[in-house]
């Protein structure tokens, strides 16, 4: 047997997915100024939509209960955003290049940036869901409904994150990868996350209707406040299923190409 092959033999398993999950979280905990603003981001948001826009929105005072869902997509878009920026920053600074002399899954880098992305944002989603609370978000879901927006959420910042590291392969720079990715960010606010969409220009309401995020943003919004769902749960599903493989095949492919891998 080879060196090379003793060395691959060695890295098995999930140990490479799980060094480079250490290592994106060590990088968030060294970037203080990063870290902050992912913790900050939700808070402002939640603050502004509810103190600021939510008197004249809605002047009964329960503008909070209908918003929650679109901040909280709002603010997973954002923390998710920044993985493209690490992984186009790690495809220009030519770390990858020495990644691909080791004996590694080329998965492995890219699972690292997803799954540290994947838990700040978790921590980010635990901190709007508080701060709701304390402005008098009162949510009527029982542990069942609890249940299915954890697991929704989970799936949806998965596959976003995923769809966020793709693009970081895709552009040519840190800068481009931060740019194409800001046009995804606007997406919550042409869906049901902070308006009804019958209350859209009739022109807008067939793509805000029927865009990703307003089957993800309504299924929240039945399970937190108690509500029957009306089926927008398949569409949720089958849409964060959709851009997960996506994402996935996609990044694969890119990574093997930008790596120099055939």
């Amino acid at each position: 047997m080879t060196t090379a092959s003793l060395a691959r033999a060695r890295i098995g398993g999930i140990t490479a997915e799980r060094i480079f999950v250490g290592r994106s979280l060590r990088h968030s905990l060294r970037d203080g100024e990063s870290l902050l603003m992912a913790v900050m981001l939700p808070v402002i948001l939640m603050l502004m939509f509810t103190w600021v826009f939510g008197g004249a929105i809605s002047p009964g005072g329960q503008y909070v209960d209908y918003v929650v869902p679109g901040i909280i997509l709002t603010c997973a878009g954002f923390g998710a955003s920044s993985t493209a920026l690490a992984v186009a920053s790690d495809m220009k600074n030519g770390i990858v290049d020495r990644f691909r002399t080791m004996p590694l899954r080329a998965s492995a880098v890219l699972t690292g940036h997803v799954i540290g992305s994947l838990v700040r944002n978790s921590v980010a989603t635990t901190i709007v869901f508080g701060v709701a609370l304390l402005v008098g978000f009162r949510p009527a879901a029982g542990p069942a409904a609890w249940v299915g927006v954890v697991m929704l959420l989970l799936l949806y910042i998965l596959a976003l994150t995923y769809l966020f590291a793709a693009i970081g392969l895709a552009a040519s720079s840190p800068e481009g990868a931060n740019g194409y990715g800001f046009i995804l960010l606007f997406l919550p606010y042409l869906s049901s996350g902070f308006v009804p969409v019958e209350s859209m220009p009739g022109w807008l309401q067939p793509i805000a209707a029927h865009q990703p995020l307003t089957p993800i943003i309504d299924t929240l919004r039945a399970l937190l406040l108690g509500e029957p769902l009306q089926g927008e749960q398949w569409w949720a599903l089958g849409w964060c299923s959709a851009i997960l493989a996506i994402a996935i095949v996609w990044g694969a492919w890119l990574y093997r190409r930008r790596a120099g891998r055939r």
